[in-house]
């Protein structure tokens, strides 16, 4: 990865992934956001508008850093890097489950697990 090609400006205006999600703790309520692919870019904000306008923030100064520093930085995962297939190992017993629920339900294995993992 060269990150001489790109300015802070090209690296902002790329489709990372945020995570914004609302945390209800001893601190109170609040919200929480990241970057995914930025490893320690994060924020907090009182409002999901407010979390992300801080991880802009956050992620800009990350970047500069990053630039100045010489060191790499990850461009976006996009879903056009995935070919929506996996390998799964799992218990044979497992398995035998899974692939008896398939079969009351009248669907494939394929089809029943990923109903499993959506929900």
């Amino acid at each position: 990865m060269n990150n001489k090609k790109y300015t802070v400006k090209d690296y902002m205006n790329m489709p990372y992934n945020y995570l914004v999600q609302q945390v209800n703790d001893e601190s109170g309520k609040y919200f929480y956001g990241k970057i995914l692919e930025l490893d320690g870019c994060q924020s907090t904000g009182d409002t999901a508008e407010e979390v992300y306008r801080n991880l802009n923030e956050a992620m800009e100064g990350y970047i500069e850093t990053k630039l100045e520093n010489d060191i790499d930085i990850p461009l976006p995962v996009q879903t056009e890097d995935f070919s929506g297939k996996f390998v799964v190992r799992l218990p044979r017993t497992l398995h035998q489950r899974l692939a008896i629920e398939a079969e009351k339900e009248g669907v494939s294995l394929n089809q029943y697990a990923l109903y499993k993992l959506t929900r």
